[in-house]
């Protein structure tokens, strides 16, 4: 009576989960939807805006900076009076006169002024121009480099999803052989061939098997879950795989590390970006060369322009001596561009130990497939012997029964050996893409 309970409860179980219609998808839908909605990638996509905005910023050390104001006084000072008037041109013979220039009236001035900034030599200014250009490549890189570590996890999340069905179709067909074995031995016993305990050893295997099988139903659901997650959906759809997990093709992998890798390339723009940024705090104690114009409105009038004039020149402005700050910005620019020498000389020694290790991997893969092939076609056979030999009650229901959990093992152990092969494959054509 329990043992029914707890068939019942699992085949309950497994009609919720499986109630839901699946969808079925292909590996390059899922990579479309991956490349379009992820948000992984969405932030990256934020994080290259945002190194193009500091370049951008940089550009104020090419172009000029330009100025507009519009301003209004009063005053009864004698020196801004007498100015204003002069700016205004209006002065007359009378405002010359002592008392007049001491004690003014109320004098009102009405100024429109534009003001450009061009800088000509900005040494420090420029190698920061250079460094934010470097980073926003690092940036890039780094995010192409992101966008190929989807696709793998993308490849992943595939073929587990592939495995959960094919474990799931085997434990299936193991079921089905179960049930099919405790109606042999179901009959056996009213004959008087079997005993009880035989019975029983077969309705433990037949809740065993739908346990498995629930369990793989379960990793399907999780499988899909994963998948959308990578794509950003919510909707909690179950998918299927429009094809089959099979062995994929093999071929000649490289066994050294491409330069042409996007974070490789990535890690040498960052070193540049601090070996800029290192030049432009030693560059930081030359002067610099502006030049700059000035051209005001005068009227007593709002928005009037009565008089006006201008004003050019050129400045060199020098620094000499910032207490310690520009020693300490140089000290930490050389640390910062040493830490990036020495990060990238490490990330590229523990990629190819990484490659190393995928290869070993995949070759173990290879032998793993040659060797559970071979164990699966054995056992597939001493399984159709056993089978036809108990049908002739030539055979124990426990040696039967153990055939039974061999052969749907060697099947799962299969599958599971050639989701290793495909996965190693994916990962070593990633490590040398």
């Amino acid at each position: 009576m329990k043992l029914f309970l707890k068939a019942f409860l699992v085949m309950l179980i497994s009609f919720k989960i499986m109630a839901q219609e699946p969808v079925l998808i292909l590996q390059s839908k899922v990579l479309e939807k991956v490349h379009l909605s992820n948000n992984t990638l969405k932030i990256n996509a934020q994080e290259v805006l945002m190194a193009k905005g500091d370049y951008n910023q940089t550009n104020a050390v090419l172009l000029p900076n330009i100025k507009v104001s519009y301003s209004g006084i009063e005053t009864t000072s004698p020196l801004m009076a007498f100015g204003s008037k002069l700016n205004q041109g209006i002065l007359v013979a009378s405002d010359f006169n002592p008392i007049v220039l001491n004690d003014p009236e109320k004098v009102r001035d009405f100024i429109t002024k534009i003001e450009v900034q061009q800088p000509i030599l900005n040494f420090d200014g420029m190698h920061q121009r250079k460094a934010a250009k470097a980073k926003l490549q690092a940036t890039t890189l780094q995010s192409q480099r992101t966008k190929e570590y989807l696709d793998l996890e993308v490849v992943k999340a595939y073929m587990q999803l592939q495995l959960a069905y094919k474990t799931v179709d085997v434990l299936e067909k193991a079921a089905k052989a179960a049930l099919e074995n405790k109606r042999l031995a179901t009959n056996a016993l009213k004959q008087g061939y079997l005993q009880k305990a035989d019975v029983l050893a077969v309705d433990v295997r037949v809740l065993d098997v739908q346990n498995k099988l629930q369990n793989a139903r379960s990793e399907i659901g999780n499988a899909s879950n994963e998948l959308s997650l990578l794509m950003n959906d919510t909707s909690g759809v179950i998918y299927k795989p429009a094809d089959s997990l099979v062995v994929a093709a093999s071929k000649e992998m490289p066994l050294k590390l491409s330069g042409e890798r996007a974070d490789f390339k990535a890690l040498t723009y960052a070193t540049k970006a601090r070996k800029e940024q290192l030049k432009a705090a030693n560059m930081a104690f030359l002067p610099r060369l502006n030049a700059f114009w000035t051209f005001e409105l005068h009227d007593p009038k709002i928005f009037k322009g009565r008089s006006n004039g201008y004003l050019i020149g050129a400045q060199i402005s020098w620094d000499i001596l910032q207490g310690s700050k520009r020693f300490g910005e140089r000290t930490k620019s050389k640390a910062a561009f040493e830490k990036a020498t020495l990060e990238k000389q490490a990330y590229l020694a523990k990629s190819q130990i990484a490659l190393n290790k995928a290869n070993r991997m995949l070759t173990n893969a290879k032998n793993s497939l040659r060797l559970s092939a071979l164990a699966l076609e054995q056992s597939k056979e001493s399984l159709r012997i056993r089978t036809n030999r108990f049908k002739q009650g030539l055979e124990k229901t426990t040696d039967l029964l153990a055939s039974e959990t061999q052969y749907s093992q060697k099947q799962l152990a299969y599958y599971a050996t050639v989701f290793k092969h495909n996965y190693a494959l994916a990962y070593v054509a990633f490590l040398t893409k």
